[in-house]
């Protein structure tokens, strides 16, 4: 079938991408699902920074590809072997798809599958290849998903079915920033009912990480971001203290402001100075978490002894270090119950066409979460 998609031409064609344009709008083809696959119409599309990052190369991954790992649709036709879902159930996607039985997956760590991974680092479907193509060539799926497009074709592995009452738009947001950011908080451990927490990186994983803080029951939550704006959106969202990261006493005030040190502190800045950050203003026997995406170049320096005669643990998390098929659910549950307001995260409705300019807005800070919405 033909659709229409934002397809990435090249990697690290400079900005402003609303003049260089490296997402080039048009009509592509998609073959039907394989066994195990599910066509899905896309309803809304969430721009993340890990999307920006494959098109400024901090993370290369194959070209030209559809971009876009965050959004939920409505089930069109299922491929052969999928018995759980009918067409017109409104699912979320999962960019990372879990084989189910590899090691990860087989220890309850789906975020690790590695069949997954080795799929999404050559842009294939987990089943291997591809489903888009443009003048007979093929053209890569970002994470197996490729939500910048009408329609998709997506392994029922990369699937969570939800019910039909929640706006989809809304619904997008589970995905990714909300996976991340807050199941870093209720899935790690490390914040606790009247902790102190910090969150480094307000962008929309680092806001909805503000959201699960508040909703966990965190004394302290302390908000640092390089943007006085998205400081004041953290407060309004629950943040106790908010700091310019650029501060040079930024680790002293949160110390004082904490009483030494903060229980737990959680990076999305995607920077190794951030995370530096994060691990200074931690405690004597607290924990460091880093869900940020920096190049891969980037590198950390941090005392080794401070592990030891601090007692410090330094934690990566991935896909929110939990399992998608328990914790959407239960997050929706959260925000059915007004505990996690994610709709104020959406701070621009875009349409496919727009998405160029769209990510110039994400690249200059002006923007938490933008939502294409896909109308009929």
């Amino acid at each position: 079938m033909k659709i229409r998609a934002a397809v990435l031409e090249e990697i690290g064609r400079p900005g402003p991408y609303a003049e260089t344009r490296p997402l080039t709008v048009g009509e592509i083809d998609l073959a039907p699902p394989q066994t195990g696959e599910v066509l899905v119409k896309i309803a809304a599309a969430g721009l993340c920074h890990s999307d920006l990052s494959v098109i400024n190369g901090d993370r290369p991954r194959p070209v030209p590809m559809v971009l876009g790992h965050e959004g939920a649709g409505i089930v069109e036709k299922v491929g052969e072997g999928v018995t759980d879902l009918v067409p017109g159930d409104h699912v979320v996607f999962v960019f990372v798809p879990s084989c189910g039985h590899c090691g990860p997956c087989g220890t309850g760590r789906p975020a690790l599958c590695e069949p997954g991974a080795a799929s999404n680092g050559k842009g294939e479907m987990l089943a291997g290849g591809t489903r888009l193509s443009r003048n007979g060539q093929p053209v890569h799926h970002m994470t197996g998903v490729a939500s910048y497009a009408t329609h998709a074709v997506i392994s029922r592995r990369s699937l969570v079915k939800i019910d039909r009452e929640l706006p989809l738009n809304v619904a997008a947001l589970m995905g990714c920033a909300v996976l991340t950011g807050a199941g870093a908080v209720f899935n790690m451990g490390a914040v606790q009912p009247g902790s102190r927490t910090a969150v480094v990186g307000l962008g929309g994983v680092g806001l909805a990480a503000i959201l699960g803080a508040v909703a966990a029951g965190a004394e302290t939550i302390v908000a640092i971001d390089t943007l006085e704006s998205k400081l004041g959106l953290a407060r309004e969202l629950g943040a106790t203290h908010a700091y310019l990261a650029t501060d040079p006493d930024l680790v002293a005030k949160v110390k004082e402001a904490t009483s030494g040190g903060v229980d737990a502190a959680l990076e999305f800045a995607g920077s190794a100075r951030a995370l530096e950050g994060a691990y200074a203003m931690t405690r004597r026997g607290g924990t460091t978490i880093t869900a940020g995406l920096p190049n891969p170049k980037a590198v950390l320096n941090i005392s080794p002894l401070s592990l030891v005669a601090e007692e410090r643990t330094l934690r990566g998390s991935y896909l929110g270090s939990g399992v998608p098929q328990r914790d959407i659910p239960r997050f929706l549950g959260l925000h059915r119950r007004g505990r996690l307001p994610v709709e104020k995260l959406m701070t621009h409705s875009i349409t496919l066409d727009e998405i160029n300019e769209g990510f110039d807005r994400l690249h200059r800070g002006e923007a938490i979460r933008q939502v294409i919405e896909f109308k009929d």
